[in-house]
């Protein structure tokens, strides 16, 4: 499912993976949203985020392509 998110075929991501490119967080909620989880797994220059209901439902979930870092000039 993730790797069909960010667009590539399973064996790509399994590679990226491998490769120790593949970066992922999870973060519990807190007050309201209690019982929530936040899911962000980072590849590349692209991210995925989900929020994992408390049945284990993936509720809202986006895919982002983040800009490269403009590149730093030597001062």
């Amino acid at each position: 499912m993730l790797a069909e998110r960010f667009g590539w075929p399973t064996q790509t991501l399994r590679d990226m993976m491998r490769r120790g490119f593949v970066a992922s967080r999870v973060e519990r909620g807190e007050g309201e949203d209690a019982g929530r989880w936040r899911l962000t797994v980072r590849c590349g220059n692209r991210r995925w985020q989900a929020i994992v209901e408390a049945d284990g439902t993936v509720g809202t979930q986006r895919v982002e392509v983040i800009p490269s870092a403009p590149p730093r000039t030597g001062r």
